[in-house]
């Protein structure tokens, strides 16, 4: 995440070049969501730039949406204890203390992940914001049997959340 906040009327004024440099990594190494919500400014607000995004997202095809989900990391996974995702990803997965797992507490979240992958063929995504380990845990447990469609819909609409949250910590109110 850049390391600063802008207003509204410098998200617009942006041009369209600019405005995908600024927040092509709002959706995780989507930039095409932030390419197809910048032609919806000017925004009225904050919210509303936020639903831009969302409508990029839901209104891109089957193959767009199973590509996004795809390029989240695992919670806790591999890539995320060697330092090998996004700086916003590193953040909202330590602010839920993903990064103190015991060793337990690590092996259950790989099991997991390999699990949910194998019956998926994409990560569990929740955006954890807010949420702590334990919540998380819950969640896997019970989304790991859901149908595959409801849950590729669960994870679309779990991504519609993270987006959010990056766009209100990166645009001021």
């Amino acid at each position: 995440m850049p390391d600063f906040s802008v207003t509204l009327d410098q998200v617009n004024a942006l041009s369209r070049d600019d405005f995908v440099a600024t927040f092509g990594d709002v959706a995780e190494h989507s930039p095409w969501v932030a390419e197809r919500a910048a032609v919806k400014r000017p925004y009225a607000d904050r919210e509303a730039m936020a639903e831009a995004f969302i409508d990029a997202i839901f209104d891109a095809g089957e193959a767009e949406k199973l590509a996004l989900v795809r390029a989240h990391p695992d919670l806790a996974g591999r890539a995320a204890v060697a330092g090998n995702i996004a700086e916003e990803s590193k953040r909202e997965q330590a602010g839920a203390g993903l990064h103190n797992l015991t060793a337990e507490e690590f092996a259950r979240f790989t099991e997991l992940n390999d699990a949910y992958r194998a019956r998926f063929q994409f990560p569990f995504i929740l955006a954890v914001k807010g949420a702590d380990k334990h919540q998380i845990l819950r969640s896997f447990q019970q989304r790991i049997g859901k149908e595959p469609e409801a849950e590729l819909a669960m994870a679309i609409r779990q991504v519609a959340r993270i987006v959010t949250f990056r766009i209100e910590d990166r645009v001021r109110a």
